[in-house]
């Protein structure tokens, strides 16, 4: 699922695809400050869901929508603003917007926003052991944790719950918790101003700030100071 979200402040982006990935953690995510920018994403990816702020620079999110609609007709659109209106809404009606979400987003109004794909998605249908496993990970993904801590959690052993873990979640358990921290991270990063690259580092659970800087780098591509700097 490629998702795009649109919104002219970089704290809101993260913060829209931090509360996503808590749900669908495989996801691709696209992030654009206004239309322009957006557009360009479109015409690289093939776009299925797209969360458009209404008040952007140039181009509103209705107008952008309209664009999107027009050259991506199997996109759904779903509003983000700060102000409800009528015309809001007829123009919305007019271009077959599936949703509107309130600003500030509320995590509970999303997860009924995206409760309809968590439906369409049967991969994301945990089994309990797997859902019990997964909620351990987001509980203490700071902390020193191993496959071996969470299959005594879950009350079975590690090469079974390896291999269910595999078969559910499509990724193996240790590509699942740098990913987490990765985006935990990025969080801290945009969050935490006052805190250093060791500190975010050792709050997202990796033992060095080596390591971390070498993971950040090699799947986000920048550095985690570039990546501060890019959003401010």
């Amino acid at each position: 699922m490629n998702v795009l979200l649109v919104d002219d402040e970089p704290l809101e982006l993260e913060q829209m695809e931090y509360m996503i990935q808590s749900i669908y953690p495989f996801w691709k995510f696209h992030k654009a400050a206004d239309a322009c920018q957006a557009l360009t994403i479109n015409q690289n990816f093939k776009i299925n869901l797209a969360f458009l702020d209404i008040n952007l620079p140039g181009r509103s999110g209705l107008e952008f929508g309209e664009d999107l609609r027009a050259v991506n007709k199997e996109v759904e659109i779903i509003m983000v603003t700060a102000h409800q209106s009528f015309d809001y809404a007829q123009q919305s009606i007019r271009i077959g917007v599936v949703d509107y979400l309130t600003k500030p987003v509320i995590e509970s109004d999303l997860h009924k926003v995206l409760s309809k794909y968590k439906k369409q998605d049967s991969s994301h249908d945990y089994s309990s052991l797997i859902h019990h496993s997964l909620s351990f990970i987001h509980d203490n993904f700071a902390e020193k944790i191993s496959l071996s801590d969470i299959a005594r959690e879950v009350h079975t052993n590690p090469t079974y719950l390896s291999r269910k873990f595999h078969e559910e979640v499509g990724a193996s358990f240790t590509e699942y918790l740098i990913h987490y921290r990765i985006q935990a991270a990025k969080r801290f990063l945009t969050n935490n101003t006052s805190w250093n690259i060791s500190d975010v580092a050792e709050n997202s659970g990796f033992n060095s700030q080596h390591y971390f800087s070498t993971i950040f780098r090699k799947t986000e591509g920048i550095t985690p100071k570039e990546f501060r700097e890019k959003g401010k």
